[in-house]
């Protein structure tokens, strides 16, 4: 146990989410409890991850969390192994589900350079109903962006998504491609989602403004008696020049088409046996769907698989090449992270701030808030 390594997560402490503060101790190191200085509290060693107040060993469940990520087609094949409950297990994949979506907010929706973004539905079949699930992927370094899922193919479902990759894009960006397929919604979100307050003397709501450098183009699919005879390419912002700029830049050469989420969608379509068209394994909630899509996007796809369009050249250990995940490729980490390392991790609660009161803050608050970095 080492304090310096652990914030405290008190949502009520002014010290919370510091690291190396010198505000923690270890309280028993036969519980792995730490105590914090400031709010006097103690906490477990494992609050904040999906290990919290569990009765089993993390081994047992970091095991049962990768057989999920990986696909196992049937909870009750590991049920059978593992002598578990089928509850026991479903309560497992919802708790490394929830911790997956918090370290995809904490680590990858940040802003950054886009440069291409491809986006993408997918139809899932559920038991009595149908979902709808949308994802976006950064194409230059393959990263994951987020999903959505909803019951209709409607404009607030894409408004969604987008609002999702507004999140990690920064406006100091020196443009940003946007490729889709032939639905008309993405077009409205990203002009609605996409937009900036101009300030101004006048009295009023401010007038919103499109980003600058916001390019979109389709890839409509043509078919004729079921089988694809073309594909139609058009440029909806932007120029042509510049479109194909940025296509040269995020993906070296090539046209405007969606391969690349498409193959995404194939991904998951392998790893969650719920997406699958033809299966006897469909999701009964879409709680259940949406955990399992931010475990295998969070788990396997961004820091603990390497993907093969990512390696490197390099003569590093004498290996001619270097291997590396999407993680690494955005400069979010500088090592491919074990299932182990994902589910430990620790999300950091947002700095603290003082209650609101009226009138100004006294003398000791504006202290305190000096004291804690808050000001």
């Amino acid at each position: 146990m080492d304090p310096t390594t652990v914030f405290c997560p008190n949502m009520t402490c002014p010290a919370r989410g510091k690291i190396n503060a010198g505000n923690l101790r270890v309280h028993s190191l036969k519980e792995a409890r730490y105590n914090g200085s400031v709010c006097g509290k103690t906490f477990a060693e494992t609050s904040g991850t999906p290990f919290y107040r569990l009765h089993h060993s993390q081994e047992l469940v970091t095991q049962v969390v990768t057989l999920l990520s990986f696909g196992c087609p049937t909870p009750q094949a590991i049920v059978a192994a593992f002598s578990l409950d089928e509850r026991t297990v479903s309560n497992w994949r919802e708790r490394a589900g929830r911790h997956c979506l918090s370290v995809h907010e904490q680590l990858v929706a940040q802003p950054r350079d886009l440069g291409q973004v491809q986006m993408d539905e997918l139809r899932v079949n559920l038991q009595g109903r149908i979902l709808w699930m949308a994802t976006a992927l950064m194409v230059s370094t393959r990263l994951w962006l987020g999903g959505v899922v909803s019951s209709s193919r409607d404009l607030a479902f894409i408004t969604g998504l987008v609002e999702k990759v507004r999140a990690c894009a920064t406006a100091l960006c020196v443009g940003i491609l946007f490729c889709t397929d032939g639905l008309k919604a993405y077009i409205r979100a990203l002009r609605q989602v996409f937009r900036e307050p101009v300030a101004s003397a006048e009295v009023g709501r401010p007038r919103l403004v499109m980003w600058k450098r916001i390019f979109i183009a389709q890839a409509v699919k043509q078919y004729e008696a079921g089988r694809l005879v073309g594909i139609a390419r058009r440029v909806l912002e932007g120029s042509d020049a510049e479109v194909e700029a940025r296509l040269e830049r995020t993906q070296g050469k090539g046209v405007i088409h969606t391969a690349f989420i498409e193959r995404l969608k194939a991904t998951f379509r392998q790893w969650m046996s719920a997406l699958v068209s033809r299966g006897r394994t469909r999701a009964r909630l879409s709680r259940t769907l949406e955990a399992g899509m931010y475990l295998v996007g969070t788990v396997l796809y961004h820091f603990c698989c390497e993907h093969k369009s990512l390696r490197i050249e390099g003569l590093i250990g004498g290996h001619q090449w270097i291997e590396r995940t999407p993680a690494p490729a955005a400069a979010i980490t500088d090592h491919r992270w074990t299932v182990r390392e994902v589910l430990s991790f620790h999300v950091a609660p947002p700095p603290w701030r003082p209650p609101k009161r009226r009138g100004r803050p006294s003398k000791a608050t504006k202290l305190l808030l000096v004291a804690r970095g808050c000001q």
